[in-house]
């Protein structure tokens, strides 16, 4: 039996859907990038929000190069 209650259970169950939902569509999930950095690379400072958003874009449409894939 799981030790968590409904409430809980049910705010956990929104996080994951909407990250996933973001991530489907292609929404990075900052949040997770900042805990990832202050985590992995404490002695880095994350990007801002804009930044972070403007780099996920270039990494996933690319330099502007026309692509068929």
């Amino acid at each position: 039996m799981l030790n968590t209650s409904l409430p809980e259970a049910g705010r956990y169950l929104a996080r994951t859907l909407t990250q996933t939902l973001r991530l489907m569509v292609g929404v990075p999930d900052y949040d997770v990038y900042v805990d990832h950095m202050r985590i992995t690379h404490p002695d880095r400072e994350p990007m801002s929000y804009e930044a972070f958003f403007r780099e996920r874009q270039q990494a996933r449409y690319g330099t502007g190069r026309g692509r068929c894939c």
